[in-house]
């Protein structure tokens, strides 16, 4: 299990994008997260929320609601051309991060 204080930083990025792939609901994004890393994260809702939150306070991503299903309307995220340009950013600032790390962990043991 990967420890929640390491990935935090990165929850941002992981959620726009989700959303860049097509426009999804909460449980929907904590599903795909924790089959995409074989159970390894699971995101608490109460922290999926408040990333919601903070995204759409920040219109790097847009909500609206579904049509009615079972368990009624349901919301859903999408990303905007801000939070696209925004998690471009936030990629290219990973691979800086990845390639620093690497120098110092690389062939460690």
């Amino acid at each position: 299990m990967i420890r929640s204080d390491i990935i935090r930083g990165h929850l941002d990025a992981i959620i726009l994008r989700l959303t860049l792939e097509k426009d999804r609901y909460g449980y929907e994004i904590s599903k795909e997260i924790s089959q995409r890393t074989n159970e390894r994260f699971e995101i608490k809702e109460a922290t999926l929320y408040a990333v919601f939150q903070r995204l759409e306070k920040r219109e790097l991503i847009e909500s609206y609601y579904g049509s009615v299903s079972k368990g009624g309307k349901r919301k859903y995220y999408r990303i905007t051309t801000l939070g696209k340009a925004y998690l471009n950013e936030m990629v290219k600032e990973w691979e800086e991060l990845k390639e620093i790390i690497d120098i110092f962990l690389e062939g460690f043991n």
